[in-house]
């Protein structure tokens, strides 16, 4: 018996440094085969799939603080960062038979599709995976405040959020062995507690809109894969 996801459509917050592999720094295209065979192999469940990828392993704007650079400038850098890791996500994910389209917040018809929103829902509804980079095209947001936009504006079921950790600690678990991972949380503890999985405007979004979102440790084997088929993985947030 063929299994079944639990989530129709879902948006994938991947990070820059996913790409990046061990040094979390430029493109690994070994990583991103990786992540691409994974992803492809999601997209076979017929699961409708949006992806919002960061720009962290190129550049992030925060690195130019008070350095010269102001920080509309140095977001702009971030955002355009993000591009060039969507059209290398593109690549991979086709090279393995998956149609994809790649939208971005900040117009460049040269590479790529505006946003838009029922475009965007309608090559979904088509079987594509879309890739949507360059953040909200605006300053001071991150790419977690992007994903949850984005995931509300079509009407996603889910945000999955995969990181380097199998979840949401009490402290950080790369530093001390006794912290203590959470299988749940409210939407109202993260923001209270300031876990920081997320900027409080992201969690915000989510919570307004009852979207759940799904921690996970995106090198865990079959892990994209379980969040969607609706097994226990990583940290699920939602509810107050």
């Amino acid at each position: 018996m063929a299994a079944r996801p639990k989530y129709r459509r879902v948006l994938l917050k991947l990070s820059g440094e996913a790409l990046g592999a061990g040094s979390g720094n430029g493109i690994d295209i070994a990583a991103a085969q990786s992540i691409a065979a994974r992803i492809a192999g999601i997209h076979k469940l017929g699961v409708q799939l949006a992806i919002v990828v960061g720009g962290g392993n190129i550049i992030r704007g925060s690195m130019f603080a008070g350095k010269g650079i102001n920080a509309v400038a140095g977001d702009a850098m971030g955002m355009l960062a993000t591009v060039i890791n969507g059209i290398a996500l593109q690549d991979v994910l086709e090279s393995q038979g998956v149609d994809t389209r790649l939208q971005t917040a900040i117009p460049m018809q040269a590479v790529a599709e505006p946003f838009i929103r029922r475009r965007c829902i309608r090559h979904l509804e088509k079987g594509r995976v879309v890739i949507l980079a360059a953040g909200t095209g605006h300053p001071h947001f991150t790419t977690d405040t992007a994903a949850a936009l984005r995931a509300r504006e079509i009407h996603a079921d889910v945000m999955l959020k995969a990181t380097n950790v199998d979840g949401v600690y009490d402290d950080d678990p790369r530093k001390n062995r006794q912290a203590r991972r959470y299988a749940r949380l409210t939407y109202h503890s993260v923001l209270r507690d300031n876990l920081r999985v997320m900027d409080a405007t992201a969690v915000s979004l989510c919570r307004e809109g009852r979207l759940p979102i799904i921690v996970f440790n995106m090198n865990a084997p079959g892990s994209i894969r379980d969040a969607i088929l609706g097994k226990p993985v990583g940290t699920f947030i939602g509810g107050d």
